[in-house]
């Protein structure tokens, strides 16, 4: 009887602790050296937010020609301090009601783990802050379009083919939220 509460202590307790340990072994080696290509000639920073990471994309013709439709939803793309254009993926319920850890709800983060609808958050920013730290790499011209494709392909459309914006209050006066392909759960996180 010892020997099965030992395994049963172990599993409930263990199994989270080594997802958590592999994830971020995979985080750190997902962002090694095999993430720059140093011929490439976009820069593409990796942001470290209150909750996640987020993408900023510079706002480079490819890329305003690729996420133009986001200003008829309000972003400032073509403003004359916008510099990066910010995409984050994440769960809708966590992500769209946190603002930091503290906001957290234990509804959030059991729908986090078990499967909760997606969401991309969309922002525009000027120069970084000198503290902001952001990871870089760089991409030639061919992987940065795939990027730009891939994550554009990923906001989902509604019927008409409009982006489908939720009507969800942001983390700033110029970010907002779009339901998102797929769904997020533990194996499938916002660093995936």
């Amino acid at each position: 009887m010892r020997r099965a509460g030992f395994w049963l202590v172990l599993i409930v307790f263990g199994g989270p602790l080594l997802y958590a340990l592999v994830a971020t072994l995979g985080a750190l080696t997902s962002l090694s050296d095999g993430q720059v290509d140093a011929t490439g000639d976009t820069e593409v920073l990796l942001i470290s937010g209150p909750i996640h990471y987020d993408f900023l994309l510079p706002l480079n013709e490819a890329t305003l020609d690729r996420f133009s439709e986001l200003e008829t939803h309000g972003l400032p793309l073509k403003h004359p301090n916008a510099r990066w254009l910010l995409l984050g993926w994440g769960a809708r319920d966590f992500y769209t009601t946190t603002g930091s850890y503290s906001d957290v709800s234990l509804r959030a983060v059991l729908r986090g783990v078990f499967g909760d609808k997606a969401v991309i958050r969309t922002d525009v920013l000027g120069e970084l802050h000198p503290d902001a730290n952001p990871l870089h790499f760089v991409m030639n011209a061919a992987q940065y379009n795939q990027l730009l494709h891939a994550m554009n392909n990923t906001i989902e459309r509604r019927s008409d083919g409009s982006l489908a914006v939720l009507d969800t209050p942001g983390f700033t006066d110029t970010d907002r939220f779009f339901a998102a392909k797929g769904n997020f759960n533990l194996f499938a996180t916002c660093n995936t």
